[in-house]
């Protein structure tokens, strides 16, 4: 299997729509390295960045999935690295 390591920049305009973005985040769980949230109080929206390693096809169709909710927009930076492990 191949890995990329990737970052996926999240702005959260409908609070509404958090726990969807959680429950996808749970879901996906074992290939994110880590997470940071900011709130942005002044502008009612929410700021957030997941480092991620993965295959590629599980990253874009994570952030794909969370651009897909209401009132949340995505965008997914890959690294240049690609690593291969071996699943047997």
């Amino acid at each position: 299997m191949e890995t990329r390591v990737a970052i996926i920049g999240i702005i959260v305009e409908n609070s509404d729509s958090v726990e969807k973005l959680n429950s996808l985040l749970h879901e996906y769980g074992k290939y994110i390295i880590g997470r940071m949230g900011i709130p942005y109080r002044q502008r009612k929206i929410n700021v957030i960045s997941i480092a991620i390693d993965g295959p590629q096809d599980i990253i874009s169709a994570l952030s794909g999935k969370i651009g897909k909710l209401d009132g949340i927009s995505a965008k997914t930076a890959f690294s240049n690295v690609y690593t291969t492990y071996d699943e047997s």
